[in-house]
């Protein structure tokens, strides 16, 4: 919390946290009090990386900033507008009523990249058919359609979608099943392995971390090559589905640390949905610089890269909520 210490709080007027999952109930910024603070912490069930290491900053700047409003952002809230063909999963009805559905996850950086794509590309929003990779230690991918979300990888928890650094991605649930009933794994141990144990670290060994990857890639260790390839494969096969639900594609945005800072990711990627239209410009790929245009004077997709401004979209949200309160 040393950050925190470095606040004069007299000139603070309102803090913004972000919390990653705010469940069926917060689709909007609310005002921090305990009532839903406890609420934030039954949802650490569901996104055990977020939710917890959140609320212990939400406790600290609540004792070291007072007097002051303390208002939740949710990354949840951007897909509210999911609709139900892609918010459903067929389970059985009762899971439903449990909250058993797809909430999506990046909110705030999707609704930052949602929001600059089309000053980029010099056309409105409405009509405007993106699909967004947030791709970094989490990754997921969103359909965004006249600015509004209409599928993404991520569901129930941040575990759904992509492979990512050291989470699974979407698994078989037979497979789960089996690790369960064959070789005598339980809920605790199937958590520790598919959110911290998983993802790229186990299919590379090491960390996981991209810039780590990429330098073993280049040293010609076969297993990062493999690990990179599924990851691409992976996300590029994303893409194309979320295609669908957008309605076609008009721009390929990339953000976030590996979507803004890895080349290699973006090249490998769009070399496969080179089918879509998506034709990368090497040169500006290797020298972009967010925010920019990567893709051909020719290409009929627009591929931009776009710096996150999560803390941005988060700080706004509070404001128009402040103001009507």
């Amino acid at each position: 919390m040393a950050e925190l210490a470095l606040v004069d709080p007299a000139l603070v007027e309102a803090v913004a946290h972000r919390v990653v999952h705010g469940g069926a109930r917060f689709r909007d910024p609310v005002l921090i009090d305990d009532a839903v603070r406890s609420e934030i912490h039954a949802l650490e069930r569901i996104a055990p990386l977020h939710n917890a290491p959140a609320l212990s900053v939400i406790d600290e700047a609540r004792r070291t900033i007072r007097d002051v409003p303390h208002v939740a952002g949710f990354d949840t809230a951007f897909h509210a507008t999911l609709p139900e063909v892609a918010a459903l999963y067929a389970v059985p009805r009762d899971w439903r009523g449990w909250g058993v559905r797809r909430y999506g996850f990046h909110g705030l950086s999707v609704a930052w990249s949602a929001e600059r794509a089309p000053e980029l590309i010099g056309r409105p929003a409405d009509g405007l058919r993106l699909v967004v990779c947030h791709l970094g230690g989490g990754s997921s991918i969103t359909a965004v359609r006249d600015g509004r979300s209409v599928d993404t990888t991520m569901g129930f928890s941040p575990l759904e979608g992509v492979p990512m650094t050291t989470r699974s991605g979407s698994v078989d649930l037979g497979a789960l099943l089996y690790l369960l009933r064959e070789h005598g794994l339980d809920g605790d141990e199937l958590d520790q392995a598919l959110n911290h144990e998983s993802g790229l670290k186990a299919l590379a060994g090491g960390s996981g971390e991209m810039i780590e990857l990429e330098k073993r890639v280049q040293d010609g260790d076969p297993d990062a090559s493999l690990a990179l390839d599924v990851f691409s494969f992976r996300v590029a096969g994303a893409v194309a589905a979320m295609g669908v639900a957008a309605g076609g594609l008009d721009a390929l945005v990339f953000t976030a640390g590996i979507g803004e800072g890895s080349p290699d990711v973006r090249e490998r990627a769009c070399t496969l949905l080179s089918f879509l239209g998506a034709e990368l410009d090497a040169e500006r790929n290797r020298r972009a610089i967010p925010d920019c245009d990567i893709a051909t004077g020719e290409s009929p997709v627009r591929i931009l890269v776009v710096r996150a401004r999560e803390e941005l979209v988060a700080a706004r949200a509070v404001r128009r909520h402040l103001a009507t309160i």
